[in-house]
């Protein structure tokens, strides 16, 4: 195995791979994305999963299979109570869409606001969801954490921090959506921070060869 303060984090994503340095980088682990390995990139697992857990253990597994390295992965999504918690485990792919990430959110967040039109405002509690798995090359699975992030949907984006539904997540205490927050105030609070914090306390206690 590589480096064992090394850990693969299983996604191009840059504004994920940036929140989850943010927690583990200074605690001594370098973090490599899809995008920093030599060579082809693994094929990404289907994530046909009933729940975020299942997602995120898929991936972690797969990778660390492929690629022989510690692998670290999530699967993260939207939750809204008046849609019977949908898009949840659809949420990258809850319009059908393709194209690039920016096509892909924004043909999202036009479909959640189709949906929820003439509902209420108190109806509209949602929370974002994020399950992370740290799997090893030898087929363990070495930690699951979770991590939430509760608020409602407004049907006005407001902020251009974050990606994906940010600009519709409101934090009632706050005043402001998930978009409108400071990436490190976002870090700080959000769902993905909170699964990668519990994830970093797990993984200063594991014995990796």
């Amino acid at each position: 195995m590589s480096d064992s303060r090394e850990v693969l984090l299983a996604t191009g994503n840059p504004h994920k791979l940036d929140e989850v340095r943010a927690v583990l980088s200074p605690l001594g682990w370098t973090v490599l994305g899809l995008d920093d390995l030599d060579g082809p990139t693994p094929p990404e697992p289907e994530e046909d999963g009933d729940t975020f857990e299942a997602n995120a253990r898929s991936k972690a597994l797969a990778y660390a299979a492929a690629t022989g390295r510690l692998a670290l992965a999530d699967d993260s999504g939207l939750e809204v109570d008046a849609l019977g918690g949908a898009p949840g485990v659809r949420s990258a792919r809850f319009a059908g869409v393709d194209g690039d990430r920016a096509t892909r959110d924004a043909a999202n967040n036009r479909l959640l606001v189709e949906r929820l039109r003439g509902t209420e405002a108190s109806d509209r509690t949602a929370r974002f969801v994020c399950a992370m798995c740290l799997a090893g090359p030898d087929g363990r699975i070495l930690a699951e954490t979770r991590g939430t992030f509760d608020g409602v949907i407004v049907l006005e984006p407001r902020g251009s921090n974050g990606f994906g539904y940010d600009p519709h997540l409101l934090l009632p205490g706050d005043g402001c959506t998930s978009a409108e927050l400071s990436p490190e105030e976002k870090n700080a609070r959000s769902h993905r921070g909170a699964a990668t914090r519990a994830m970093a306390e797990a993984m200063a206690g594991l014995e990796i060869a």
